[in-house]
């Protein structure tokens, strides 16, 4: 169906498997906060494991280094939360690359896992420099990808190595694409709820998906240059003033394409942007005040559309500033509508996926996607570097 080359189709017995995963997890004081990211790719490993490979070498950023260690950004937390996590030590390698490294996997004993030191402490890494990409490719027989959300860099671990290694994905790339794949193929009801809030990260993948779909809800920070592109007074509101006009073509569009595209009624507002403001519902924005969440009416419709759906959702961003206590009613009612609804789920970015794990609404979707960037990328119809190499006719 995705037309990829899987590990189904691989026989780990006896080899040495470079896995690249995305175990770029939120760190606090050095603890991981959320192993949402790490826990996703556990049956994978578990399957290279009891498919009796050799020795399985993980791989994976962390953060944005730039090129130079930084021992804040150090994998060991990841390889510590993995050892937990699979019942099975973790091996943490100091290095990337080198003779230790070396060492370690040709002393390795069967089932061995070892996690490689962040990537990004090379510099070569993100530069995608062959002399990288070699140098990783000759520490096993083959590789696999299981790190979605790095699907769209073309980096020396997710493309440069796949010149040297026979390739496959692994099961959470392989499931991201095949729920991806439904949503652009989708011939039903395809409801399109998006948030956020800029404009500018999301508007090639609006104008790909309108077509698509049947309605399209916006809200978040996003929906107010939508507002100001309707002459409806937005206050002080954030919004992007280059963009109006494309937030105008797009309402266009969808009138010519006969969707119906749903934007605030209503409001929560506040004098500024503080976790301490409490907020007021108002219809209309008065200069001094912006809104940080949808207002009542709002929630209401939205949560209607959704609740009704029974085909596919596909939601990406939030409906305020869900991490502020006093305005994330709209974040949370849409989630619980979509969640309660008997669609087809599909939650995509970043900020969704951290409001979903807050609201402890992690178990009620069909499908959560790990990669914010690459979602967005691939729902614009775009083919992924990391994902070309891994199809079947490549």
């Amino acid at each position: 169906m995705t037309g990829l080359r899987t590990i189904s189709t691989l026989n780990p017995r006896g080899k040495r498997i470079l896995v690249r995963l995305d175990l770029n997890v939120p760190l606090e004081d050095g603890q991981i906060r959320d192993d949402t990211r790490i826990q996703a790719v556990l049956p994978t490993i578990i399957a290279l494991l009891e498919g009796g490979c050799k020795v399985l070498i993980l791989m994976s950023h962390l953060g944005r280094p730039k090129g130079k260690k930084d021992k804040n950004l150090s994998l060991y937390p990841v390889a510590e939360r993995m050892t937990s996590l699979l019942g099975k030590k973790v091996i943490m390698s100091d290095d990337i690359l080198g003779m230790q490294v070396l060492r370690m996997v040709d002393k390795a004993s069967e089932g061995t896992v070892i996690l490689l030191e962040n990537l990004r402490f090379d510099k070569r890494e993100e530069s995608n420099d062959p002399s990288m990409a070699k140098e990783l490719a000759a520490l096993a027989d083959c590789y696999v990808n299981d790190a979605f959300g790095t699907a769209h860099r073309a980096h020396a671990s997710t493309v440069g190595v796949t010149k040297y290694l026979p390739s496959y994905a692994g099961f959470l790339l392989e499931k991201e694409v095949r729920f991806l794949d439904k949503v652009l193929s989708h011939s039903g009801e395809l409801i399109v709820v998006i948030g956020g809030a800029k404009v500018s990260s999301k508007i090639n993948v609006l104008e790909f998906l309108l077509p698509r779909c049947q309605k399209m809800i916006i809200g978040g920070g996003m929906a107010y240059t939508f507002l100001r592109a309707q002459g409806i007074s937005i206050g002080d509101s954030i919004f992007e003033p280059d963009h109006v006009s494309d937030a105008a073509s797009l309402l266009e569009q969808a009138r010519k394409c006969g969707v119906d595209i749903f934007l605030p009624r209503d409001h929560m507002v506040a004098s500024r942007y503080s976790e301490t403001e409490k907020g007021e519902y108002v219809e209309t924005i008065s200069d001094g005040k912006m809104a940080l969440d949808i207002g009542k009416k709002t929630i209401t419709e939205f949560t209607d559309i959704c609740r009704k759906a029974t085909g596919t959702i596909m939601w990406n961003g939030p409906m305020g500033v869900f991490e502020f206590s006093s305005f994330q009613r709209g974040t949370r009612e849409v989630a619980q509508a979509i969640a309660d609804s008997k669609a087809m789920s599909i939650v995509g970015g970043g900020d969704s996926v951290a409001a979903i794990s807050m609201f402890g609404m992690n178990n009620k979707f069909t499908h959560i996607s790990t990669g914010g960037g690459a979602s967005l990328e691939y729902l614009e119809g775009k083919e992924l570097p990391g994902i070309a190499k891994l199809r079947r006719n490549k």
